[in-house]
């Protein structure tokens, strides 16, 4: 079925920007800004106060209300970012002069469109009518209003906005799921181990140094389209310390260079240089295909002393990133730890029966996390093949 296209003006009330704040320290008042414009719910607890001043002065249209479909509106990366407010406190949240308001008529349902402006259609849309530069884009509440969405009946857009929603909390069950086995690994090391600052458990102190039996840097030549190998880079290791292998490129290894740089299953990489907040980054490969490092990353291998579950435990620790901070060397905006330095970090020495102890417990959370990300990948899949049927008229009839 072929939708008629409608302007926005014609189905919203209200098409605003919001208003440039006065931050104070207001406990009745608060502003939204961009960064808490999220499409899983604004994020409340985040916005700021501003003067009792200002949000008296605030006309009421300004006012977040259920219902209300947040469009950020300027920014790369963030424009076009869509939220929508289902339960807010009234007369409290103010959105900033960065966002688009609007606030559905009778003939629109508010969660359809919140859906449209997410589907890849609707983004498409925003970002052929955007205006102002690389850095400086912008979409204005008076261009926001000329853009055309498909409109159903109404009865329909609520089945469409209703399905869509029913999918798309699927997909946030599995995310919230998958963050949980993360946080339980992240505890799992101070169950066992203790806080490392206090070391209740009297165990040895040495360096990381002690426990590897080799530390190598990757190459630094360049990928190759035809390469024979993925080449693991920085951004191939996730801030929490996982492998992405989303994003890969590839390269052509001679026989001498690749007992240097391949990598196999258990060997820890560290990201050597990033910026300051990412150098440091430790991944552990659990993989059987052969892959190489490039030469930002350290490639590191244990010796009997050490499980390297351990390790790659207690460097994406709390205590851990305090101390990569701690030591890093900034360089023209990148910050640096050396293979040397990398060696000198301190660690306590914990009985290797308990470090295998951990990495079995910590497989096993793997393991269920795997199959919670498998779930994720088909409640993805299927929320992106109901909304792409939603705005063509194939989802309901």
């Amino acid at each position: 079925m072929i939708y008629p296209f409608v302007k926005l003006s014609d189905l919203c009330s209200i098409i605003t920007r919001g208003k440039a704040p006065k931050y104070g320290d207001s406990t009745q008042f608060n502003i939204v800004k961009s960064a808490q414009v999220q499409p899983t719910g604004v994020l409340w607890d985040e916005c700021p106060p501003v003067t009792d001043k200002f949000g008296v002065g605030c006309s009421p249209t300004y006012f977040l209300q259920n219902g209300d479909v947040l469009l950020n509106g300027t920014g790369t990366g963030t424009l076009g970012r869509p939220s929508i407010v289902r339960t807010v406190t009234p007369n409290r949240f103010i959105p900033d002069s960065h966002i688009n308001l609007l606030r559905a008529n009778d003939d629109l349902n508010p969660l359809y469109l919140f859906y449209w402006f997410f589907s890849p259609r609707g983004q498409r849309i925003i970002e052929l009518n955007h205006t102002g530069s690389t850095n400086q884009i912008e979409l204005s509440a008076k261009r926001l209003s000329y853009l055309k969405i498909p409109l159903p009946p109404l009865p329909v857009q609520k089945k469409i906005a209703a399905i869509l929603d029913a999918a798309d909390s699927l997909r946030q069950k599995d995310k919230a799921l998958i963050a949980k086995y993360t946080e339980l690994s992240q505890s799992l090391f101070l169950e066992m181990f203790g806080d490392p600052a206090i070391n209740k458990r009297k165990f040895k102190l040495g360096t990381i140094g002690d426990l590897l039996a080799e530390v190598k840097y990757g190459t630094s030549s360049k990928a190759d389209e035809n390469g024979e190998y993925p080449y693991l880079r920085m951004n191939n290791i996730t801030y929490e310390g996982y492998m992405d292998f989303s994003n890969l490129k590839y390269i052509t290894l001679s026989e001498k260079d690749k007992p240097k740089y391949l990598v196999r299953r258990g060997d820890l990489l560290f990201n050597r240089t990033n910026s300051k907040e990412l150098v440091g980054k430790t991944g552990l490969y659990n993989s059987d295909n052969e892959m190489a490092i490039a030469g930002y990353l350290i490639r590191t291998r244990v010796n009997e002393n050490a499980n390297p579950y351990y390790i790659w435990g207690y460097l994406n620790s709390k205590h851990g990133k305090l101390t990569l901070a701690g030591m890093c060397k900034s360089i023209v905006g990148m910050a640096n730890i050396n293979a040397k330095e990398f060696q000198t970090i301190k660690i306590l020495h914990p009985p290797i029966e308990l470090q295998n102890q951990f990495a079995e417990r910590i497989e096993a959370i793997e393991k269920q996390k795997k199959q919670a990300e498998l779930s994720l990948q088909k409640s993805d899949d299927l929320f992106n093949s109901l909304m792409q049927k939603a705005f063509k008229g194939e989802l309901v009839s």
